[in-house]
């Protein structure tokens, strides 16, 4: 895909100033993340169907690494490239020591248009857990279009959101405040397949953080195929 190709994500650039605030909510978090979410059930679950499903050796972008726990060390432990990102540098020097053969990035999505990891077609495989739900309802497509583009034919992406009809609302996060966006799930499936993916599999798992301010949430698991 050429450079040109990726105008229609402008969009993706126009809260950047914000994102900012929400990676200084997690700078300020740190490996308090960890602590808060302690077992991550699905997660691991749909980390383990993409390190099996993927052909060995496969090129995994890991969208919003957070700590790099459990998935960038879980994908890289199972012989995967991992190429993790995130906004907060906090998350980021967390996720260097927790998965070191993994490569990381202090990045916004937004960055990753015009090629700045290697373009069209570059990644096998991605991961974007809880991290587009970072992301305004109206930016949720053009990340998503993105994210296709970036997978090779047929590459897979493990997705998860929090299943929740909200755009933008701002909720208490381990004494900071953040933005979150949802979608009920039939709604999520309808934007995934907008956005030319297959959907090939999906789980739901009630999930109740380790922590007083965050009330119990559905978590949505999603398993998508580049059409």
């Amino acid at each position: 895909m050429s450079a040109a190709s990726y105008d229609g994500y402008e969009g993706l650039n126009r809260l950047a100033l914000d994102r900012a605030g929400q990676a200084e909510a997690f700078d300020a978090i740190g490996d308090r993340y960890d602590e808060a979410f302690p077992h991550k059930e699905g997660q691991l679950a749909s980390g383990d169907w993409l390190a099996g499903a993927l052909p060995a050796g496969s090129r995994v972008l890991d969208l919003g690494c957070g700590t790099g726990l459990p998935t960038s060390r879980q994908l890289s432990d199972a012989g995967h490239r991992v190429v993790g990102v995130d906004l907060s540098p906090a998350m980021v020097k967390l996720a260097r020591d927790n998965a070191p053969d993994a490569e990381f990035h202090r990045l916004d999505i937004a960055d990753l248009r015009n090629g700045r990891l290697g373009g069209a077609g570059s990644f096998d495989g991605i991961t974007a857990f809880f991290s587009l739900l970072m992301l305004p309802r109206a930016e949720i497509p053009c990340a998503l279009r993105m994210l296709h583009d970036l997978l090779r034919p047929g590459g897979l992406l493990a997705l998860s959101m929090v299943e929740a009809d909200v755009d933008d609302f701002t909720i208490p996060f381990l004494g900071n405040s953040i933005r979150v966006s949802g979608y009920l799930r039939d709604d999520l499936r309808r934007v995934v397949r907008d956005a030319g993916f297959d959907v090939i599999g999906e789980d739901s798992y009630a999930y109740a953080p380790a922590s007083t301010d965050v009330p119990p949430e559905i978590q949505l698991f999603v398993h998508l195929r580049r059409a």
